[in-house]
């Protein structure tokens, strides 16, 4: 075999066995954003196994960009520990007592690192078109390459079976419409569907994407920015502690949910 058929046989056969290992999960993430990856860290360490699927080429969501291009964000003092597991470097902010900042390309990075070596698998550029839903339950996805979607291509999808779907998709709330306007189910919210984002109150903000993470229906669990859409709450701008202790909090969720069952 010649180098150039070599390198091509090993990408895709590995690749392959890659996606047929992750064709059945316990936990199928959609968005890899920071709640996503701190989520699916928790979760393998405790011996879940985890899938990870991104429409975008590089995973890492809103971090990177920092504030406005600035490549910095901050971080409230009682996530500080999140970041020491990932081994991300921080800085007391002096003139703001309870706050560090953060170089974003490293949080991001150390994030994405983090999940990966935990042992949870990275799906990038690639998108959820629907979801699998089956005697009353959210139970997998259905992915297509993010390129076939965006150029409006007719090629069938794959599917991915799950136990339990995370909502990790941002201010969208890809997942949860799709359950809601295509499944047609009412969501553990106040009014049975997205509540919507409001407009930005950080303190506020902060605090209900914490308190927004959580189970919406059997088999569907959203966090981060996402739950934040669904259940109303404020946005935050490039503050991402909330975020963080969302993704931790929704994995404590899932796993206590998995013991009950």
């Amino acid at each position: 075999m010649n180098t150039e058929n070599a390198v091509s046989t090993a990408i895709v056969r590995q690749y392959s066995q890659k996606l047929i290992d992750h064709l059945c999960v316990d936990v199928a993430i959609v968005g890899a954003g920071p709640s996503a990856l701190v989520a699916a860290r928790y979760l393998r360490k405790a011996g879940v196994r985890v899938a990870i699927f991104e429409r975008q080429l590089a995973p890492g969501g809103g971090v990177w960009g920092g504030g406005m291009l600035f490549n910095e964000v901050l971080v409230q003092d009682d996530a500080v520990e999140i970041l020491e597991e990932f081994g991300i470097g921080h800085i007391p902010v002096e003139d703001s007592p309870g706050y560090q900042t953060v170089d974003s390309v490293e949080m991001a990075g150390g994030l994405i690192f983090g999940a990966v070596r935990s042992g949870a698998k990275i799906f990038n550029s690639v998108s959820v078109e629907d979801i699998i839903f089956k005697e009353d339950r959210v139970g997998g996805l259905v992915i297509n390459w993010t390129t076939v979607m965006r150029l409006g291509l007719f090629v069938d999808p794959l599917t991915i079976v799950a136990d339990t779907v995370l909502d990790a998709t941002g201010h969208p709330s890809v997942i949860m419409n799709l359950a809601v306007n295509k499944a047609k189910i009412q969501l553990k919210t106040p009014t049975g569907g997205i509540m919507g984002e409001r407009p930005m109150w950080v303190d506020r903000g902060e605090e209900s994407a914490v308190e927004s993470a959580g189970e919406y229906y059997p088999g569907l669990f959203a966090c981060g920015m996402s739950s934040n859409n669904v259940m109303g709450g404020y946005r935050m701008g490039p503050i991402f502690g909330g975020m963080l202790k969302s993704g931790r909090k929704v994995a404590e969720l899932i796993l206590a949910r998995r013991r009950a069952e």
